[in-house]
């Protein structure tokens, strides 16, 4: 899903070039109205859920590359899901890097929803990413951090979270490994 932007006397214009750019037969539609745009939008937004309805558990991550670099994420992230035999949806925002990143856990099956969660991040790194494109650190990056920054960047984080909450009463426990 393509949606372009811009000045509305060049806009069908513009979205006739990226149509050919992208064309493959049979997955080319341009939506044209107002009732089209929304019908596209709504699948968008169904489709997160959906995931969820095809595995017991769906780990969603959304990281960021250079968009240079995600015709190598996308292979990478297709290789990772091979290797550990874990679906692997994406979708995301390709003019900033952003991609969501879903794996479909099976039952019985988490430890290596986990070891594959490890490599994505790993991956991201390698590509000069960063392991939120929008969505923060929070509880579930936090013991990935150091993929990303390192200890003296981490120390510089947690002295300036000390400084306007001396408590740690905001997002405790977030962010930051736990030593």
């Amino acid at each position: 899903m393509i949606e372009v932007d811009g000045d509305q006397f060049e806009l069908d214009a513009v979205a006739e070039k990226v149509a050919a750019s992208a064309s493959v037969d049979g997955l080319i539609h341009i939506a044209n109205t107002p009732k089209q745009i929304k019908q596209l939008w709504s699948t968008r937004k169904a489709l997160s859920l959906s995931l969820r309805k095809i595995a017991p558990k769906k780990i969603n991550e959304d990281v960021v590359v250079p968009v240079s670099n995600i015709p190598a994420l996308i292979n990478g992230l297709q290789a990772l899901s091979k290797q550990y035999q874990t679906p692997i949806v994406n979708f995301g925002h390709a003019g900033n890097g952003n991609i969501h990143v879903n794996l479909l856990v099976q039952l019985g099956k988490l430890e290596t929803a986990k070891a594959c969660l490890a490599d994505v991040f790993e991956l991201v790194i390698a590509l000069n990413g960063s392991l939120s494109g929008e969505h923060g650190i929070g509880l579930e990056k936090r013991d990935y951090i150091s993929l990303e920054l390192d200890p003296t960047a981490i120390s510089i984080m947690k002295k300036i979270k000390a400084q306007f909450d001396p408590g740690n009463l905001l997002n405790p426990d977030k962010v930051f490994p736990i030593n």
